[in-house]
């Protein structure tokens, strides 16, 4: 019951200590961490002594002045009458013993602890502060100082919490009921850091904590794979902490967020050549004729240097060797957790975490991380090794995949089933290198990386499409693929549905198809959109088993990253410039002038709709500009830039949009929505006039009475609003904001993959 209370009083000041970075170094200067790190009790009760000794001989002042030694003999006594009585003389003499404390960096007395709550919650709020710092100092220090977790304390299992879900797993140690008070201090100091406190934590303290943290995360991760919980009454010698898996895995994320954990990032040219063997003509070529329009092939050339096998070669040390399929693959997914998807637009790392808490840390999710399928050729449709209830170890979360689960893959395997792994570029740092590089030549701000396993003689995946162009980089073995033409003329958005499955709406008699054989190190292009479908067969052309092993690196184009967001971007800053020019929005002119703005951001959505180039991906931040040798590719961007600005000019109408804005009012929808990405164009604390996206229905509904009610007016004043923004606008200017923009995605995809990296322990 103590323990709870503590926590519940530590919950209260845990943002304080971590706001005052100097502190912890007062409590422990770096210059004295290799001295006093394995300081033992004799050395200190020595050093004692010969600090008694040399004051021994000196006139002791007048009045109280608590000495390094008598912590636990005359401060505690003193701080529990002081903190009881209200006198203003005795909250003195508490602030002078809290100094003390601070002061000296003496290590934090045992029986200090039972005063926490009450010094925590004195009306002093010099006193809550003092408090807030030592034990702040202290719970973050003391594993430096003496390792007191690391010898007193042995996890051995898990234990229920008061949340069914197994991410609220608690964390049982065999004894330590003191460093587990401070390791579960520091973990909410942490957890309730925002980025800027992270950010001024120590990097030799961070580093220290974290390798401690990951060390106790694995035997907990191991423990939650095998189902090693203890239930009501069971475990009662050993010490239950509040500890959970998901706290544990939170910390680890967010002393990982800041982390520069790839300084040596492929560059994108290399990218490009190792993957492509492509010469800049070459890729040039690829550009402008088949990039989102033809799938295409690049074969690995017997007259290839070792250069282009080298970034293959980094994925074969990460897999081991062929001997390892199937049978050791359960034992490297045993090693890997779950990595909860993140929205598009997201860029508050700290808000995603506050969304996925509950379940940051739990094991694989089947069909989420990883699927086991194969396509019945009879049907043409998809089978799943887990169709039907998984065997799983907990209760009421029946997709989590335990160890039982993990060690039928093989058997799943055997049986004809593609074992398909998502998300490789957050659990491996060799993919996230590929990955990250392959992103910056298309100048997007991530990329995609999954793994398909398949069997001699077997289909996973059924005929489909993707919302994404990917390159299929043949790691081990062979298989056959069909490529038919896309069917529609406008490229899928990402996350729209996909409307073929299965080769619904595909007329195969009409159809063009492409057929490639992939042997290892050949790359497959396919652009999104196209459907597709591939197979193994019983052997591969050199004799060897039939099987497969396949990377997936996906470009997903998301929307502020087509040309349609592109444009949306120039609008936005041309009328972020023109802003002084604005009539007050107290106005009716004023009021026109800025619903116009917004009604021009809906004609360029409705345009896009139509009109294939505004769902192409902009390349405008393709790491390829940075060089002289690419001003084909700057002048291409800038050509299609004028070509969607003049048809802007001539097919803005008026009537069109107000008609949309009308129809999503009727059926309670924003109609922005779609643009509400924007607002992150805007710096903190800034405020744009008429250019806020957050809009309430009943005030667009206000508005487009108003609208309605000067109609004519209305119209000229978008007329002319559209004309301006069309002549005006600057390619050079807005491509300055885009990338602005992009660095922000980028940014936060770094935090996320950075994150989620720290928590896999392959």
């Amino acid at each position: 019951m103590k323990q709870i209370k503590f926590h519940e009083k530590i919950e209260k000041f845990s943002f304080v200590s971590l706001a005052f970075p100097p502190v912890v170094f007062t409590w422990l200067p770096s210059s004295h961490l290799g001295s006093r790190r394995n300081l033992n009790l004799a050395e200190m009760e020595a050093k004692e002594e010969k600090e008694k000794e040399r004051n021994s001989g000196k006139r002791k002042r007048r009045g109280f002045s608590p000495s390094h030694s008598d912590g636990n003999t005359v401060i505690f006594p003193l701080l529990l009458a002081a903190a009881l009585s209200r006198s203003n003389t005795h909250t003195t003499l508490v602030k002078k013993c809290l100094t003390k404390f601070l002061s000296h960096g003496q290590p934090i007395p045992t029986p200090f602890l039972s005063l926490c709550p009450l010094l925590l919650n004195s009306k002093s709020p010099q006193i809550a502060i003092l408090t807030a710092r030592i034990l702040g100092a202290a719970s973050l220090m003391s594993f430096q100082m003496n390792q007191q977790v690391r010898r007193s304390s042995i996890l051995i299992s898990l234990g229920t919490g008061d949340d069914v879900n197994i991410a609220s797993l608690r964390i049982v140690f065999q004894r330590g009921e003191l460093p587990v008070l401070l390791l579960s201090a520091a973990i909410i100091l942490i957890n309730t850091c925002n980025i800027e406190q992270l950010r001024k934590i120590p990097s030799k303290l961070s580093e220290c904590f974290s390798v401690f943290l990951k060390e106790v995360w694995k035997e907990a991760h191991k423990q939650m794979l095998k189902g090693n919980i203890l239930g009501p009454g069971q475990g009662m010698s050993l010490y239950f902490s509040s500890v959970t898996i998901n706290n544990l895995a939170e910390s680890i994320f967010r002393l990982s967020i800041n982390v520069d954990q790839f300084p040596a990032l492929m560059p994108s040219e290399m990218v490009k050549r190792r993957i492509f063997c492509f010469s800049e003509d070459d890729f040039k070529r690829f550009i402008l004729s088949q990039w989102e329009v033809l799938p295409c092939v690049v074969r690995r050339f017997s007259t290839a240097s070792l250069e282009a096998e080298e970034i293959f070669a980094s994925l074969m040390q990460t897999l081991c060797s062929k001997e390892f399929f199937p049978s050791a693959l359960s034992s490297i997914l045993q090693g890997l957790t779950s990595c909860l998807p993140i929205d598009s637009d997201e860029l508050d790392i700290l808000s995603f975490l506050t969304e996925v808490r509950n379940k940051l840390g739990c094991p694989l999710i089947n069909e989420q991380d990883i699927r086991v399928l194969r396509t019945d050729n009879q049907l043409k449709q998809e089978v799943r090794f887990f169709e039907e209830n998984v065997d799983s170890c907990f209760v009421k979360a029946p997709q989590i995949l335990c160890a039982d689960d993990i060690l039928k893959f093989e058997e799943a395997y055997n049986k004809g089933y593609t074992i398909a792994l998502r998300g490789m570029e957050f659990r491996f740092e060799n993919f996230a290198l590929i990955a990250d590089g392959l992103a910056s030549v298309f100048g997007q701000p991530s990329a995609g990386a999954n793994l398909y396993l398949t069997p001699p003689n077997s289909q996973g995946l059924a005929r489909h499409y993707d919302d994404h162009c990917v390159f299929v980089c043949q790691i081990f073995g062979s298989k056959q693929w069909k490529i038919f033409s896309q069917p529609n003329v406008q490229l899928p958005r990402l996350y729209d549905p996909c409307n073929i499955q299965n080769g619904e709406g595909i007329d195969n008699s009409r159809a063009d198809c492409y057929h490639f054989l992939l042997n290892e190190g050949d790359v497959l292009y396919i652009p999104r959109g196209f459907p597709h479908e591939a197979c193994t067969h019983y052997s591969s052309p050199d004799g060897s088993a039939g099987l497969s092993l396949h990377l997936t690196l996906g470009i997903e184009v998301e929307p502020p990253f087509e040309w349609e967001g592109f444009m949306q971007v120039a609008l936005f800053y041309w009328n972020h410039t023109q802003h002084q020019h604005h009539l007050s929005l107290k106005s009716l002119s004023g009021i026109l002038n800025a619903m116009s703005v917004k009604l021009l951001h809906i004609v360029i959505g409705l345009i896009s709709d139509s009109d294939p180039t505004f769902r192409k991906a902009c390349l405008v931040a393709a790491a390829s500009l940075e060089s002289d040798a690419n001003n084909w590719l700057d002048l291409c961007q800038k050509t299609i830039f004028s070509n969607l600005i003049e048809k802007i000019n001539r097919e803005s109408r008026f009537l069109e949009a107000l008609k949309s804005v009308e129809v999503a009012i009727q059926r309670n929808e924003d109609p922005f929505q779609r643009i509400r990405w924007l607002r992150s164009l805007n710096q903190e604390g800034e405020s744009v006039e008429g250019c806020e996206w957050v809009v309430a229905p009943s005030g667009v509904q206000d508005i487009f009475r108003l609208y309605v009610e000067y109609k004519e007016m209305a119209e000229t004043v978008f007329m002319e609003v559209k004309s301006k923004f069309c002549s005006q606008v600057s390619y050079d200017h807005v491509t300055t904001v885009y990338r602005i923009l992009h660095e922000k995605y980028k940014k936060a995809r770094k935090q996320y993959m950075n994150g989620m990296h720290s928590l896999h322990y392959v």
